[in-house]
């Protein structure tokens, strides 16, 4: 059985940082595109940031505008964990954070919530201004 369990998200001041986990455990994680989503209420769930397996523990990272050059995406295969790096938090981060995973399709960087199957629960984070 496919499991993903969040943590990490919690209360912070503006400008500072966080990382978040996903647990991964159920399949292979290493040949998985894995992903990072956020959802604020009453909106769409919006891509974060990907790493998509292209072969061979290599991996494409692609990050949303609206983050890139302050959070990093990365796995550690071996403990079957996604984290994600958030620096320089700013209010409009505030949102629940959502890991997704899928089995890699090389060649598709997938953006959207809907291209992927598994889901954790989620984790908060609030960014205090």
């Amino acid at each position: 059985q496919v499991q993903l369990v969040e943590s990490g998200g919690e209360l912070v001041p503006a400008g500072g940082s966080l990382r978040l986990s996903c647990a991964v455990s159920g399949f292979t994680h290493s040949q998985y595109d894995m992903a990072w989503f956020r959802q604020t209420p009453g909106k769409e769930r919006d891509f974060v940031a990907v790493m998509s397996w292209i072969g061979e523990n290599t991996y494409y990272t692609e990050y949303a505008r609206s983050v890139k050059g302050r959070v990093t995406i990365s796995r550690d295969n071996d403990k079957n964990i996604l984290f994600l790096q958030m620096n320089n938090l700013k209010p409009e981060d505030t949102a629940v954070y959502y890991c997704a995973a899928d089995l890699a399709a090389p060649g598709a960087i997938r953006r959207k919530a809907s291209a992927y199957e598994f889901w954790g629960q989620g984790t908060q984070v609030t960014v205090s201004s």
